[in-house]
C-alpha cells in the first residue's frame, strides 16, 4: 500500500527498516535529540522506549502494521497499528523532531485511522498515552480523541520501557470512534 501525500510515501514496515525505525523512536522520546521536538519524555523517563526485538515483534505480527513514512527516501515517522477486534491499537508513534511542529503529525494519524477503517473495519482507534503527558493528551483531544479516565499501571522495573524518573507514571486510554 505505497501511497504518497504531501511528498511523503507510506508503506508497512521491513525487516531491513528495524535500525532505522529503533533510531526514529529514540531520538523522538529520549535523550538530548529528543529536546529537538514536543514529544520528548526525557523528562520523565531515562534508558530505551523499544528496542530491535519489540519493533521486530511488531513488523512479524498478523495482527499488527508498523507503518512507516518516508520522504525523499528517508523514514521519517512511523506507527503502529495493531487488529483487536472491533477497534484498532495506535501506538509506537513518532516523527522525527527535527519536522514536528509542522503539520506532518496530523497528516500520519489521519492515514493511520484510514488504514484501520479499510484494512479491518475498525470502528474505532485505541491509544494509551502517559497521563502526565498533558500537552500529548491535548494534541490527540484535538484530533477527535477523548479521555476515558481508563488507567493501567506503568511498567516499573521493565527497562524495556525505561527508567522512570518519577513515581506516578500510568497510561491512559484514548479513544476516537472511526466515522
Amino acid at each position: 500500500m505505497d501511497t504518497t501525500a504531501s511528498g511523503l510515501t507510506f508503506r508497512d514496515a521491513i525487516d531491513a527498516d528495524v535500525d532505522a525505525l529503533v533510531a526514529l523512536i529514540e531520538s523522538a522520546y529520549r535523550g538530548d535529540a529528543s529536546r529537538a521536538g514536543w514529544t520528548t519524555e526525557a523528562d520523565i523517563l531515562e534508558g530505551q522506549r523499544t528496542d530491535p526485538q519489540g519493533v521486530l515483534d511488531v513488523i512479524k505480527s498478523p495482527d499488527s502494521r508498523l507503518l512507516t513514512v518516508e520522504r525523499d527516501g528517508v523514514v521519517v515517522a512511523c506507527c503502529q497499528l495493531e487488529h483487536r477486534g472491533t477497534h484498532a491499537y495506535f501506538g509506537m508513534f513518532a516523527v522525527s523532531p527535527t519536522l514536528q511542529g509542522g503539520g506532518l503529525g496530523k497528516v500520519i494519524i489521519a492515514e493511520a485511522e484510514r488504514a484501520a477503517r479499510e484494512t479491518w473495519g475498525t470502528t474505532e482507534m485505541h491509544m494509551t498515552v502517559i497521563s502526565v503527558r498533558d500537552d500529548l493528551i491535548a494534541w490527540y483531544e484535538r484530533r477527535g480523541y477523548r479521555r476515558t479516565g481508563r488507567m493501567t499501571p506503568f511498567p516499573y522495573g521493565d527497562e524495556r520501557f525505561g527508567v522512570p524518573q518519577r513515581a506516578d507514571l500510568q497510561f491512559e486510554l484514548l479513544i476516537k470512534e472511526l466515522g
